[in-house]
């Protein structure tokens, strides 16, 4: 069976990671703390292992479970949350911290259904927490089981045309036993071995994989031609009092970098961009934008920087010791840019 050799070679090559239980001792009926699942889980959407780990650490440090989260400040976990990106995670992070906290007892619910119903958890976050933290038969399917899926059985309907045959051909694989060790086996060899360019000779499956029979395990999964993104515009705007502190404003809580401590800007607009500076200054523009790539499209931001005295009051925000490392990664590059021209104009 695919599903016991997957398993052994698990207990063999797992990846380690801080949220995880080794395999020999979930094959003794040690299990996650599901907060740790829930909580690596949701910052995993849309982020790479890589990028989580250094920040599931601080979170773990800082609020080491679900009730001191709950418990903790909106504006620290969104610092907290900076650079990590999709911000709207962290908002639902809290909501849903909250929720658990206060209406489940501190304790998360061992279903996918019951887990759907909880605040940033879709269908595959329900069915991994399910699986790895409560060791449920749930079928999870990211990209990398999508990929393994679609090269074992040669699946060459391109996604996400192909979802529903990927999930219907994994559930068949999933075993009731050992379902988180199998779905993080699935997972490893996805991103390990099973990659975009395949290692198949060291793959403990390669055996039963119809794509490489075929020669185009390479080639799958297929996946639709992507429409060109679009490109946006807009202004942030630095200013910097005499005795350091920065003009920043809280964006609003629905929009892209929702509750974010960031540089007041315009509307980001694909036409014209409407000027709508914080406060009467003298105000310089810096020659190269910055440029940053979102999920569905480019934004070029045009830095205004001006240095205002001690009595200068905003139209919005407040004037802050700024954090950089606190703003979201293109309000920090507007920062930097913006900074490096004052420290120029000196």
């Amino acid at each position: 069976m695919i599903n016991d050799i997957l398993l052994d070679w698990y207990d063999a090559n797992a990846r380690s990671m801080p949220w995880r239980i080794p395999p020999a001792d979930s094959r003794n009926g040690v299990r996650p703390d599901p907060y740790h699942i829930w909580l690596s889980e949701v910052m995993l959407q849309q982020t790479t292992v890589a990028a989580v780990i250094r920040y599931f650490l601080i979170f773990q440090k800082r609020w080491p479970d679900v009730h001191a989260l709950a418990n903790a400040d909106d504006a620290d976990v969104m610092g907290a949350w900076a650079g990590l990106g999709y911000y709207a995670r962290a908002r639902n992070l809290l909501k849903c911290a909250r929720l658990i906290s206060t209406d489940y007892g501190g304790k998360f619910p061992e279903t996918e259904s019951g887990l759907l119903a909880l605040p940033g958890i879709g269908p595959y976050t329900a069915a991994a927490i399910s699986a790895i933290a409560f060791d449920r038969q749930a079928t999870v399917l990211d990209a990398n089981v999508e990929r393994v899926v679609s090269r074992l059985y040669a699946i060459s309907e391109p996604l996400p045309d192909s979802k529903k045959t990927l999930r219907d051909l994994a559930g068949q694989l999933t075993p009731a036993e050992r379902s988180g060790d199998y779905a993080q086996a699935m997972m490893d060899l996805g991103a390990t071995i099973c990659s975009q360019k395949p290692s198949c000779e060291a793959c403990p499956i390669a055996a039963n994989c119809m794509a490489r029979k075929q020669g185009i395990a390479a080639e799958l999964p297929k996946k639709r031609p992507k429409a060109a993104k679009p490109t946006r515009y807009g202004i942030a705007y630095l200013a910097q009092r005499s005795d350091g502190t920065v003009l920043l404003e809280t964006r609003p809580e629905k929009g892209l970098l929702g509750g974010m401590l960031a540089l007041p800007t315009t509307e980001w607009a694909e036409a014209t961009v409407i000027e709508a500076p914080p406060l009467n200054a003298k105000w310089s523009t810096i020659p190269t934008p910055v440029k940053h790539t979102f999920t569905h499209f480019h934004l070029l931001l045009t830095v205004k920087v001006a240095r205002v005295d001690k009595t200068t009051t905003p139209v919005r925000g407040a004037f802050e010791v700024p954090h950089p490392d606190k703003l979201p990664t293109v309000i920090r590059k507007a920062y930097i840019a913006g900074m490096t021209a004052i420290g120029v104009e000196k």
